[in-house]
């Protein structure tokens, strides 16, 4: 007796979404050609083998696993975008061709990974991440593509680490940078740690917004015996229309220890659990 005919696999279109990129790379499509393949051959030889036998296949068992696991590909995705990343001073130094090179790492590994539901899995953010890589800091400005203190022989500050510090209970989402101001010689420059204070709510399934409350300066090194102090808030109706306290992003990719953010101003953010 024939065997009954076993429709081919057709891969199905992601569906397009901001927390689901819309297009897989060519590193995706690789992956998921190398299952089909398997796939086909698998249901290729188990039908030659009912024809063989006179037995009829109708529900043929899953294909064994694939010898690269999806989370392999995955590690193996976030090293290239951590490689890609690395010695550009946070995106300080990046040119346009170093962005271009961590946007479409970024976008394989947000592909893969898959849509990102921090509804179901909000404990994700706690903890403190450590700013490895900023799009935003291109423009040669600390507040990248907000307005802010521009880094270079304009002014003497240098940019030290920058952190994230979550907390999921009280919905505190603290910016922590460290920072070195010059002074005139024969005076050392001034160390300090500037902290902005933010809440944050989840507005979507990977969207979180975050709105300022406060900034506290405190110094370190030889000054760090001074009391923290508090940089007074400017008054909402003085705010200038691209300064408005609050902000939106979307955490494109998340597990244990890295997150990439993509901001209401398509700033890529790249962290890894401090």
């Amino acid at each position: 007796m024939a065997s009954p005919l076993l429709p081919s696999p057709t891969p199905l279109s992601p569906k397009s979404s901001f927390c689901s990129p819309s297009s897989l790379s060519s590193a995706t499509t690789h992956f998921h050609h190398r299952k089909l393949h398997r796939t086909r051959s698998h249901k290729q030889s188990l039908i030659r083998r009912s024809a063989y036998s006179g037995v009829s296949v109708v529900d043929p068992p899953p294909p064994p696993a694939p010898e690269e696991s999806k989370s392999e590909f995955v590690a193996s995705l976030k090293f290239k975008l951590l490689s890609v990343v690395s010695g550009l001073n946070r995106g300080l130094a990046a040119s346009e061709d170093d962005l271009q090179k961590a946007d479409g790492a970024a976008k394989e590994l947000e592909a893969v990974g898959g849509p990102v539901d921090l509804s179901a899995d909000l404990d994700k953010l706690q903890g403190r991440w450590k700013l490895i890589y900023s799009s935003a800091f291109s423009s040669r400005t600390l507040g990248g593509s907000r307005p802010g203190p521009p880094t270079g022989r304009l002014l003497p500050i240098t940019l030290g680490q920058v952190f994230q510090r979550i907390d999921i209970l009280s919905n505190d989402f603290d910016n922590i940078v460290e920072l070195e101001l010059g002074a005139p010689w024969p005076f050392p420059p001034v160390e300090v740690t500037a902290t902005l204070a933010h809440k944050f709510e989840l507005i979507g399934s990977c969207k979180v917004k975050i709105v300022f409350e406060k900034t506290t300066v405190k110094t370190s090194g030889n000054l760090s015996q001074l009391p923290p102090f508090e940089i007074p808030r400017i008054p909402d109706n003085l705010r200038p229309p691209s300064n408005t306290g609050s902000g939106e992003f979307e955490v494109t990719y998340v597990d244990s220890d890295t997150r990439v953010t993509r901001g209401d101003r398509g700033e890529l953010r790249v962290f890894v659990i401090s």
